[in-house]
């Protein structure tokens, strides 16, 4: 659905050439749902606009929606439906007026375009909400309809730029079962930008990461999580004056030697947390060292996404 080789963007700027994109490759199945994670000035923006011929490459190609990105770009808009992050409807316009438009800008007719409307907003949880004002829905319910007009034409591939941004989380996870729906129900491919990892984690068949340009990973959740070495263990001390007891016994357990104290807590990775753990609490129990609560945990997509690119992504702004 998605083939992209070499694609590149740079910007000319006071201080010189500025590469936001420096020759990204890009694979994208038909019928995948396919996230794509990035910090702040990584180049995803950059790389979005370019997918949806809202800015033009500097080098590569790229055939998106069975059309080339360069040669046919009216052909890739026609294929593909595009929900922004920042919405697209009048707060003074009723939502099936709303829809409507959109389809006719598509070449539907109003009779087509209101049966296609009709049958989004059954889908999409809006029943109801054909006459209401947008200003007067809510969050969900709007980003809803935003969904609805980037459908309204059955595109055979929808890029989501940061959809839930601002949402509730009961709103969130109402808007996630309605995303699996679009692969699930309608067929359709989905391009998923979002800075939220749990939602990364949930709803990406496979992700891509990328950092200062260029693609630093790409996989499964599970696959990118199997990068990470080992579970996190954590034990929280009763005593805080005893860290560096607990520290000294932490790092003599085989395959700990990164363990580290901060406060009154120490923190190790190690292969099997769950192995590791009695042996550890036996040592500790052995030298007296009273603890208040332990954790064991496997790696996590921000564990995997801060060893990628030395940053964390939970709750950063979009880029």
């Amino acid at each position: 659905m998605i083939q992209a080789s070499g694609l590149a963007r740079t910007f000319r700027s006071r201080r010189g050439t500025v590469e936001a994109v420096k020759g990204v490759d890009i694979s994208v199945a038909e019928g995948e749902i396919v996230g794509f994670l990035g910090p702040n000035g990584a180049g995803k923006t950059t790389t979005l606009r370019m997918l949806t011929t809202l800015l033009d490459p500097t080098a590569g190609t790229a055939t998106v929606a069975g059309c080339d990105l360069r040669s046919d770009p009216v052909g890739v808009r026609r294929r593909i439906g595009y929900v922004a992050q920042s919405g697209a409807t009048l707060p003074e316009a009723r939502a099936g007026e709303e829809i409507v438009d959109h389809a006719l800008l598509y070449g539907l007719s109003r009779e087509q375009a209101t049966r296609r409307g009709h049958e989004l907003f059954e889908q999409l949880d809006l029943e109801g909400l054909w006459d209401r004002q947008c200003r007067s829905m809510s969050g969900g319910q709007r980003r809803r309809l935003d969904i609805a007009m980037g459908l309204v034409h059955q595109p055979l591939l929808v890029f989501l730029d940061e959809p839930t941004t601002g949402l509730d989380p009961q709103s969130r996870a109402n808007l996630w079962e309605h995303i699996r729906g679009l692969r699930d129900r309608l067929g359709t491919t989905v391009f998923l930008t979002t800075h939220y990892l749990d939602e990364a984690d949930a709803l990406s068949d496979r992700l891509m990461v990328i950092d200062h340009g260029t693609i630093v990973a790409a996989g499964t959740p599970a696959e990118l999580k199997r990068q990470v070495s080992g579970d996190a263990v954590s034990v929280v001390l009763a005593d805080p004056a005893r860290i560096e007891d607990a520290v000294r016994v932490a790092k003599e357990l085989s395959g700990s030697e990164g363990a580290v104290g901060d406060g009154d807590t120490v923190r190790l990775r190690v292969e099997d947390g769950g192995a590791a753990l009695p042996a550890l609490l036996r040592r500790l129990d052995a030298d007296s060292i009273a603890l208040s609560s332990v954790e064991v945990r496997k790696p996590s997509l921000d564990d995997v996404f801060l060893s990628l690119t030395g940053r964390s992504l939970r709750d950063e702004p979009a880029a």
